[in-house]
C-alpha cells in the first residue's frame, strides 16, 4: 500500500531530513520524492510505501501532522487511493 505525503511551509534547513527520519523510524520506505522552493515556500510531495509501516497509518499521519505543528508547517499523509480519488477529474 503506497501513501503520499505533502509538505508546504517557510523554507528552514532539516525539513526533508525530518520528515524522512520519521519515515524511516515507521519502517515506511519514500519511493519518490518532488520538492520546490516558491519564493521562501517549501514546497514537497513524497510517494512512499506503507506496507510495513510499524504502527498503525492514523497514528503515522498523526505523527506527521504533530511534527509539522512544531515546525510552523503542513504536514499531511494519504493513502494513495484516497490521495487519487480526490484528484480525479
Amino acid at each position: 500500500m503506497r501513501a503520499v505525503i505533502t509538505v508546504v511551509g517557510r523554507d528552514k534547513v532539516g525539513i526533508l531530513a525530518k520528515v524522512s527520519s520519521i519515515c524511516a523510524e515507521n519502517n515506511v520506505n519514500v519511493i519518490e520524492v518532488s520538492q520546490s522552493i516558491l519564493q521562501d515556500m517549501f514546497c514537497m510531495i513524497m510517494l512512499t510505501d506503507v506496507s510495513e509501516c510499524s504502527v498503525p497509518f492514523t497514528e503515522f499521519a498523526e505523527n506527521l501532522a504533530k511534527q509539522g505543528e512544531e515546525q510552523n508547517l503542513s504536514i499531511r499523509a494519504m493513502h494513495e487511493d484516497v490521495f487519487n480519488s480526490m484528484h480525479r477529474i
